[in-house]
């Protein structure tokens, strides 16, 4: 016989059947928003540290812009928003980015940075500063004129309008790429020259790119460079001149084999053709010469042909048919090296700026500045004339500093693939 349950114990039962049905299924909780939502600019600079500062005013261009994770937190991007000139840097160590080279001056930049703070959650930091405006600037000038073409021994040479005393700094902006790798090295010659010189001749037919991240360094205290500076230029063919004063012949080597070997006349023993490595300065056709003292046997004024130069003080390769007689075997020139017509001839069409001369066994020295001299030094102490005192590797991805005794060995030999050290002293 069946019984039926009372109403109140059958409601009971029908709630503990519900209860038993809830407790196995979870309940949606409502999460808190500021948990997951990005972390407040105060928040976040705990994590993502910027500088300069934002809200900065005159920051100093030559610090850059550094954007440091701490506090446990981790470093994900860095972007930097300006309308000057675009800014890259790197990462190191994972939780540190720096920007590659120094800031624009007189310039507005905001940076934001993202990544997490310490329990993973993302946090954005922004930084918004101005760089100074300098009460004074140097600005700097290269030789080399754009797409033009050079000899084999060019150096890039540059001149500032100031004195740099912060030397090591200049030379951190500048950033050399090549067609073909380079070792080379920068030498300052004084507080306002600077070159930059191959450890031996160029290779022929490279293609240089010279960028000088100028704006932004401070070059001395308190005097910044404001502008960048970029050229292309490039090497042409090898074409080499050696000249024996004693020998009375010069040899041209052309793409490193002798292609020609002439008869000369140099300086006469009161006027002795310096030696040394030089480079052609410029040519001319003609050129008119002036020496001597008017109104005496040793003064001249003549029209010269196929004259090319190698000192400032005006010693040429140069036509001479006047002294046909005497070339190859006496030296009666005022200083300069005589050449037969029609080699001199040769030789001026061939020549270009930076081809290197070198004059041999001379009684008198060269004397350095006269002329582009850098190659009267030898690689070692030309490295001694850098701030820095790195060799620079170059490439066609750009360039970089390194130590000289990383170097593999220079196997170039002088005269087609370098110059001899030394060799402007007397013969």
């Amino acid at each position: 016989m069946r019984r039926r349950l009372p109403a109140a114990a059958l409601a009971a039962a029908v709630c503990l059947l519900a209860a038993a049905c809830q407790s196995s299924t979870p309940a949606a909780i409502q999460l808190n928003p500021t948990s997951v939502a990005p972390k407040s600019a105060q928040a976040a600079a705990k994590y993502l540290a910027i500088t300069p500062a934002p809200g900065t005013k005159d920051a100093n261009p030559a610090d850059g812009i550094t954007v440091s994770a701490r506090n446990g937190g981790k470093l994900g991007n860095v972007s930097v928003h300006t309308s000057g000139g675009a800014v890259t840097g790197s990462l190191s160590g994972g939780d540190h980015w720096h920007s590659t080279w120094t800031l624009d001056t007189g310039q507005s930049y905001t940076v934001t940075a993202t990544g997490t703070d310490a329990q993973g959650h993302p946090v954005t930091s922004t930084s918004t500063f101005t760089t100074l405006t300098p009460s004074t600037a140097f600005h700097t000038s290269i030789y080399e004129g754009q797409g033009a073409t050079y000899g084999v021994g060019m150096p890039i040479m540059l001149s500032f309008d100031h004195p740099i005393t912060n030397k090591a700094a200049v030379e951190r902006s500048l950033q050399v790429t090549t067609s073909k790798p380079v070792i080379g090295a920068w030498y300052w010659d004084g507080s306002q020259e600077l070159y930059f010189r191959p450890r031996d001749y160029w290779p022929a037919y490279t293609t240089v790119s010279f960028t000088g991240h100028l704006n932004g360094v401070e070059g001395a205290p308190g005097v910044y460079g404001v502008h960048d500076l970029t050229q292309t230029f490039s090497i042409g063919q090898s074409v080499i001149a050696v000249a024996s004063t004693t020998d009375y012949h010069t040899l041209i080597y052309v793409g490193g084999q002798v292609q020609y070997n002439w008869p000369i006349s140099t300086g006469r023993t009161t006027m002795p053709t310096p030696d040394g490595t030089y480079l052609t300065v410029e040519k001319s056709n003609p050129v008119r010469m002036i020496g001597g003292t008017k109104g005496t046997a040793g003064y001249y004024n003549e029209l010269v042909n196929w004259a090319v130069r190698f000192t400032y003080s005006g010693d040429y390769y140069h036509s001479a048919p006047w002294s046909v007689v005497d070339q190859g075997t006496t030296n009666v020139s005022h200083g300069c090296v005589n050449l037969p017509p029609e080699d001199a001839q040769i030789y001026y069409n061939m020549a270009i700026p930076g081809d290197p001369i070198t004059i041999t066994n001379s009684p008198k020295g060269g004397n350095w500045d006269d002329g582009w001299t850098q190659w009267f030094l030898g690689w070692s102490q030309f490295l001694q004339g850098s701030a820095t005192h790195m060799a620079v590797e170059a490439g066609p991805s750009g360039s970089k500093f390194v130590s000289p005794s990383s170097l593999p060995a220079d196997t170039a030999t002088a005269p087609v693939g370098t110059s001899t050290a030394g060799n402007y002293f007397a013969g």
